[in-house]
């Protein structure tokens, strides 16, 4: 868990969707909301799965999390949120301003702390769990290409 950037958190009987996360403490931090990644229901959520893969990009761990959202101007967001926004990428601006428009957005940094025993790679399903791509607002259709000139078959 600790070299994890990115897992797999479904809420409820939720899909999974993949997030960007930083580990701190034995715990995972995720930060969602406007103008960030969407986490449905994790906000609000209590509890979640969490799911990591490994180098080889398979599945390694999947364990249950207690969901806990830090609260900006605590002590908690004070420690947390200026780690998490070092860790963002492509992020305009410094961290400092990032975490004072995390704070003004509304955005939830939640903590995913494992609760439970994980289930390891000897105890995962054998069976593929993979399923048809979800729908999305950015896809596309694609067009044929240009063709200039009628290509002839002899």
């Amino acid at each position: 868990m600790k070299k994890a950037a990115v897992c797999w958190v479904s809420v409820g009987d939720g899909p999974a969707v993949a997030l960007w996360c930083v580990p701190l403490e034995g715990t995972l931090v995720v930060v969602s909301g406007p103008g960030e990644q969407t986490a449905p229901g994790l906000a609000d959520a209590t509890a979640a799965r969490v799911t990591l893969r490994g180098d080889h990009g398979g599945r390694i761990v999947t364990w249950l999390a207690r969901v806990t959202r830090l609260v900006s101007g605590t002590e908690e967001w004070e420690t947390a949120a200026p780690l998490v926004a070092a860790k963002r990428l492509n992020a305009p601006g410094p961290s400092a301003d990032l975490v004072a428009r995390w704070a003004a957005d509304g955005c939830a940094l939640s903590r995913l702390l494992p609760a439970g025993t994980p289930d390891a790679a000897d105890a995962l399903p054998d069976v593929s769990l993979a399923e048809e791509p979800r729908g999305a607002a950015v896809v596309r259709t694609t067009r044929k290409p240009f063709r200039l000139h009628k290509v002839r078959r002899r």
